[in-house]
């Protein structure tokens, strides 16, 4: 049977912490205060609301790089998911995010500064290990992954 997966981690339940944004605020600015401020160190993230406007990644798999897309109008968050782990030993937060334009049309990718709140809710589900994972460079796919 081929490999499934590099890492497993097993902790045990943390804290559970609930945000309301500000209006005007930066969303992932916002988001990676939050875990500086309250030292989470592993974990999982989910919000929902909405963005006066949107800049998103996309990465390109053959150049190993991220190509920015941005959305200059209102939009709903459908779904904001990330986590939290340590990169350079201090808290880090990558998340993905779905958002929902007048429209119909749904636009998403990789959460990028600039990225501004209209009404926000977050949620962060804590882990507790002895030893957080690190996020390093992987030169199999260019990305910055959990050592």
């Amino acid at each position: 049977m081929a490999n499934l997966y590099v890492k497993k981690l097993e902790g045990r339940p943390g804290r559970q912490l609930a945000y309301r944004l500000a209006y005007g605020c930066d969303l992932l600015e916002a988001l990676q205060g939050i875990v500086e401020e309250e030292d989470v160190r592993f974990g999982s993230i989910n919000f929902l609301g909405s963005v006066l406007k949107a800049r998103v990644g996309y990465f390109l798999v053959e150049e190993k790089r991220f190509i920015t897309m941005e959305i200059d109008q209102l939009l709903e968050i459908l779904s904001g998911l990330g986590n939290v782990s340590l990169k350079d030993g201090k808290p880090f937060v990558h998340a993905h995010v779905t958002f929902l334009d007048r429209e119909g049309k749904v636009h998403g990718g990789h959460l990028l500064p600039g990225t501004i709140v209209y009404a926000g809710e977050v949620f962060i589900e804590e882990i507790e290990l002895p030893a957080p994972p690190e996020r390093v460079y992987d030169p199999v796919t260019g990305l910055n992954l959990w050592e």
